[in-house]
């Protein structure tokens, strides 16, 4: 059974194309904002993702558009790669460690989108990247793929940290919800 997604997505600000495979594969990750291009690069090492994600964004206004349709996107992507939810775990939930941060993700892959974000960065920017648009990439990927996703950022001094911790702690998150365990749909409703 294939658990791959593939988007173009084209507007008149970005012109994004998302290839996702959930059991693994290349990995290869340009965006133009580099810190967000190393954000995605680890979600994919730390999902187990093969990720391949091209966008062109009009990063003369700022990174804003750029960054949050990759989100819808991949989220769009990922809601096809888990089509059939059948014998998926569904749930999943990790702490991660960065330095002197902690992130906190939880996340049931029920068809049901919502965010819950929890996170105050002490900088505003980490290159050329606006930390205010972690929270938007994150709700553009849950409400396009149909996630429901808690994501806090315990504590951290670093917004760099504190970003790749929750970006980190998604990825781990992920990867236990998607693991196949067979069966049916795991809901005592019988559909998600």
């Amino acid at each position: 059974m294939s658990r791959t997604g593939n988007v173009h997505r084209k507007t008149g600000e970005t012109d994004v194309a998302v290839a996702l495979d959930l059991d693994g594969g290349p990995r290869d990750v340009s965006t133009g904002v580099g810190f967000f291009d190393h954000m995605l690069a680890a979600l994919a090492v730390h999902g187990g993702l093969g990720l391949t994600v091209r966008a062109k964004g009009d990063l003369e206004v700022d990174c804003h558009h750029t960054v949050e349709d990759v989100g819808i996107a991949l989220g769009q992507a990922l809601g096809q790669a888990l089509a059939n939810k059948a014998g998926l775990r569904r749930y999943g939930s990790a702490y991660i460690p960065m330095d002197e941060a902690l992130g906190f993700c939880a996340l049931d892959l029920s068809g049901r989108a919502f965010l819950v974000f929890s996170a105050a960065f002490p900088e505003e920017r980490v290159g050329a990247f606006d930390t205010c648009m972690t929270e938007e990439f994150f709700r553009a990927l849950a409400m396009n793929a149909g996630v429901t996703l808690h994501l806090e950022c315990r504590y951290g001094k670093n917004s760099h940290h504190m970003i790749e911790a929750l970006f980190k702690a998604f990825a781990h998150a992920l990867r236990d919800a998607a693991a196949m365990e067979g069966g049916g749909v795991l809901s005592s409703k019988g559909v998600l």
